[in-house]
């Protein structure tokens, strides 16, 4: 037997065998197909597990779960003797502690976008003067983020490097991609697969900013939510455009007992019901989403960058987690601590461009709105209508970069209509979505084409 302790947002996922019959577990994958990743512990098998975080497993020699023993749960337990501005204190030391921890006398490669989040690691990588290689990437056709992250690279004196996402990269490298994240997640979210191969002379570890933004902010709710609307919110922050539709259809195909919606609301509702925060349901729905967005969403891809360089993650730490317990809603609604973090320790950065809020800064956002915007607001949408007049579509999504046109719309329909597949799923209803992309109303089925092609990889690879 065998002792296996999870973190409390793991970077990878353990497995581990359960006694059920070794058959594809229809349900779960119905789930998948609605909200784009694994719920809890569901894998596309029955008899596999994947372990939960935060707790300590006894698995037997030939890989069988035995035991589990939670050692950590999320709670709400604000510290009242702390006034904001002690509570940025206590972040910002605890903040830079993990990262000086994680790349002391390494080569930084740090990913920049146009948010808060890398934003906040540039500030503390600058002030303990770290050696950093950063980059940052848009769409071709699409908004220029890199120029916010060229900008700041610069106040921080990072070497710098831009990168465009190019259109169709996807089918040279789909087999990799399948491998890495295991079919566990669509193919056209991590678009750090366009370049990977470029991290290879980058340095030597990545300081990578995820879940930053579900940690330090609220969750746009009321504290005192009844628990039946907190599900009912996460069933509209989980399902995506598209995905009931296809999870209905898929339930209905492969003849599954009851309907997929009682199903979803049963497992949502279960599992948040277990989470005992019953004090604020926006830290209750953030402990959700940590528990089961987190490691089983944004964890899966991770494993692209963790094939070049081991990755730290300063949001995923220990002891952030068990920090953000501790902090008033108050503080951490609209991202207030991180925003005074910045302004306080490197207030140039503070006014370069939000990309949320742009064309406004951290000083400047709350003018984001009628009046002040307007300005802004008709200047780019004249600039998107004179580039679709000269023929040339505003891209905002990779999708929109790898499916659409002839040459992708070929190879995406050859990985679609393989014979494994459709002996899987019926031709009808991939069809269904394939040619709805081409519609007018593409945003509608562009969710289900991204979950049948992870799906038409998989059972490819399964029969290979």
């Amino acid at each position: 037997m065998k002792t296996i302790t999870t973190p409390i947002i793991p970077v990878t996922p353990t497995y581990a065998k359960v006694e059920a019959p070794h058959e594809l577990h229809l349900e779960a994958i119905c789930v998948f197909a609605a909200i784009g990743f694994f719920l809890d512990t569901d894998t596309y098998w029955k008899d596999e597990v994947v372990l939960r975080p935060g707790c300590q497993y006894t698995i037997s020699d030939d890989g069988y779960l035995l035991e589990s023993i939670p050692w950590f749960e999320w709670h709400y337990t604000p510290d009242k003797t702390r006034d904001f501005d002690a509570t940025l204190h206590e972040f910002t030391t605890l903040f830079e502690s993990i990262i000086e921890e994680q790349t002391v006398g390494k080569k930084v490669i740090l990913p920049l976008s146009g948010g808060l989040d890398s934003r906040t690691q540039a500030v503390a990588l600058q002030h303990l003067k770290a050696s950093v290689n950063s980059y940052s990437y848009d769409f071709q056709g699409g908004y220029k983020e890199t120029q916010i992250a060229k900008a700041i690279a610069k106040v921080c004196d990072f070497d710098f490097t831009a990168y465009s996402i190019p259109n169709g990269y996807l089918w040279d490298v789909i087999d990799d991609l399948a491998t890495l994240n295991r079919c566990e997640s669509d193919f056209t979210a991590p678009r750090q697969m366009a370049i990977v191969d470029e991290f290879d002379t980058m340095g030597e570890v990545f300081s990578l900013g995820h879940w930053g933004d579900v940690l330090f902010d609220d969750m746009g709710v009321r504290d005192d939510l009844p628990l039946k609307e907190q599900v009912n919110v996460l069933h509209k922050k989980l399902i995506k455009k598209g995905g009931r539709d296809l999870a209905v259809q898929l339930w209905t195909h492969w003849n599954l007992e009851g309907d997929f919606d009682s199903y979803f609301e049963s497992r949502i509702s279960t599992l948040l019901s277990a989470i005992d925060i019953p004090n604020s349901a926006n830290a209750r729905i953030r402990a959700f989403k940590s528990l089961f967005w987190a490691p089983r969403w944004t964890s899966v891809n991770l494993a692209v960058f963790a094939s070049k360089h081991p990755v730290t993650l300063p949001y995923y730490d220990q002891r952030m987690c068990e920090f953000i317990c501790t902090v008033p809603e108050a503080f951490l609604a609209n991202r207030e601590l991180q925003i005074a973090y910045i302004k306080k320790r490197a207030p140039k950065l503070a006014k370069i461009t939000w990309q949320e809020q742009r064309p406004f800064n951290l000083y400047t956002y709350p003018k984001n709105k009628i009046p002040y915007n307007l300005p802004y607001r008709i200047t780019n949408k004249m600039e998107r209508v004179f580039q679709e007049i000269l023929g040339k579509k505003y891209v905002e999504r990779n999708w929109e970069l790898q499916f659409l046109g002839v040459s992708n719309e070929k190879k995406l329909y050859d990985c679609l209509s393989h014979k494994n597949f459709s002996d899987f799923i019926s031709k009808d209803i991939v069809d269904d979505a394939y040619y709805g992309l081409q519609t007018k109303t593409p945003l509608i089925y562009a969710h289900q084409v991204n979950m049948l092609l992870v799906l038409a990889q998989f059972k490819r690879f399964k029969n290979e």
